[in-house]
């Protein structure tokens, strides 16, 4: 594991002397024309400056391939959409064709075949580690280290490690996020209860819920990736918060005792009937709907879940009644007891065929520039709940954070020690997919044991392993 990844939270809310040029308005487009070399001969004789040929005004097209579709991410769109139109204003006769696909549906399949086949969009959504340096790897994004630096904000990012390859940057991050419990405050005032400080504790409020006829954990696990949220903390409770970046260097296994107490675990909680009843069947949006409902009283999950309690989102109406809380210590647990999932894994890539198109790098160029600045990264923690990905002074995040949501979150994030990436940051596609796709429903659904889940994906583990070595 990297270290960079560790602090990312220390460093995003570290303060920082750079941030003068975050907004930099470098001119986005300095490609000439075919003319140039004649011009600039002329110049040499003259000692005029030379004349650039206009940059042709004819129509033309790209694609943007976004993930944010759905109620809860309405606020995420329309930043994108303002800053299309502002690239659109940049580059004469651009026109960008919005193209929302579903995140899991855009990283395991469309852009997977896409790359393979040589035709991504211009610019998508892409994850940082491993996707990223895979495709880089094969010449399929844009090395975007020149143009960082001529804008000036190559060093203005909390951590660009999942989205570099040799030395060089092929992606952004366009916020960060921690994972935890989401719970309901209301109720738990109902009780006289404050968010558990020891895993018993827990552990004892979720028997009670269940006991007053309440959900204890929304569940939707038709899409794997929902419930390894928190399948993935457990484990890491239990054998460390560093133990699945070792299954690819064969330095730990799945089937060490305590990953496997981390499976066994989760399964208890779901033999005991802590989660919504046929969440094998549910999607994520029901996930939400479960919480926001009250019909669950905890959701565990990302810190960009934040975005619905606002006005006018799907969960305005616990607006003020949701608080935030890290997996407290399980006895015997191996490594930092406060460690926490966090990353910055989520960003956009561009097609390595920009390099070719002036006016298609000119309008990466200004797309980087529109998006990745302090403005809109303020607007993204403000408005969605996404943790910034750039670096922004500490008064300057204190003046922007007025929920009370959002700076419990902050706290928490703050009181953990450490932090570890997800899982399918660490491990090689066949290994996510075996456990996302098979393992994880098979456990839920009491077709395999937790023991045996390990050695499935040890099995797979080994055989990713050598296929690289």
């Amino acid at each position: 594991m990297k270290k960079g990844m560790t602090l990312l939270l220390s460093l995003i809310f570290v303060s920082s002397a750079l941030l003068a040029g975050c907004g930099s308005n470098n001119n986005a487009s300095s490609n000439k024309g075919d003319g140039n070399a004649t011009a600039t001969n002329a110049a040499d004789a003259t000692n005029a400056p030379a004349t650039e040929e206009p940059v042709s005004s004819e129509p033309f097209e790209m694609t943007i391939r976004h993930t944010q579709i759905g109620a809860d991410k309405q606020k995420r769109l329309a930043i994108l959409q303002e800053v299309v139109k502002k690239v659109e204003g940049d580059v004469p006769g651009l026109t960008f064709k919005l193209d929302g696909v579903d995140s899991d549906v855009n990283r395991k399949e469309k852009l997977r075949g896409e790359m393979a086949a040589g035709n991504p969009p211009e610019i998508f959504d892409l994850f940082g580690s491993p996707d990223s340096k895979i495709y880089a790897k094969e010449g399929k994004l844009l090395d975007l280290t020149p143009i960082l630096e001529e804008l000036g904000i190559k060093d203005k990012f909390s951590n660009l490690d999942p989205f570099t390859y040799e030395g060089k940057i092929y992606g952004l991050p366009i916020g960060g996020s921690g994972e935890g419990f989401f719970y309901n405050k209301e109720y738990y005032n109902s009780k006289g209860w404050k968010a558990p400080t020891t895993f018993a504790e827990l552990e004892q409020q979720l028997a009670d819920i269940k006991a007053d006829g309440k959900v204890p954990l929304a569940g939707a696990s038709k899409a794997g990736w929902v419930p390894l949220m928190l399948a993935n903390h457990l484990w890491s409770r239990y054998a460390g918060p560093d133990v699945t970046a070792k299954f690819a260097t064969g330095e730990a296994k799945w089937t060490d005792p305590n990953v496997v107490k981390g499976f066994a675990k989760y399964k208890e909680w779901v033999d005991k009937g802590y989660f919504k009843k046929g969440e094998l069947g549910f999607e994520y949006a029901e996930y939400t709907t479960q919480f926001t409902s009250s019909e669950a009283i905890l959701l565990y999950d990302g810190t960009w879940k934040s975005s619905v309690f606002k006005a006018g989102q799907s969960g305005e109406g616990l607006i003020g009644k949701v608080g935030f809380f890290n997996i407290p210590p399980v006895d015997g647990g191996a490594g930092d007891q406060t460690a926490l999932m966090r990353d910055v894994n989520n960003g956009y890539g561009f097609s390595a065929s920009a390099e070719k198109d002036p006016r298609q790098l000119a309008a990466v160029k200004s797309f980087i520039k529109n998006l990745f600045n302090e403005e809109m990264q303020l607007r993204g923690l403000v408005e969605d709940g996404v943790l910034p990905a750039m670096k922004i002074d500490q008064n300057v995040l204190n003046e922007n954070i007025t929920d009370d949501l959002m700076s419990e979150i902050v706290g928490v994030l703050n009181n953990s020690q450490s932090s570890f990436p997800a899982f399918d940051s660490l491990v090689q596609a066949d290994v996510t997919t075996e456990i996302s796709n098979i393992q994880i429903q098979k456990l839920i659904g009491g077709q395999t044991t937790p023991e045996k889940m390990g050695e499935a994906l040890q099995k797979v583990q080994e055989e990713a392993n050598a296929a690289v070595e």
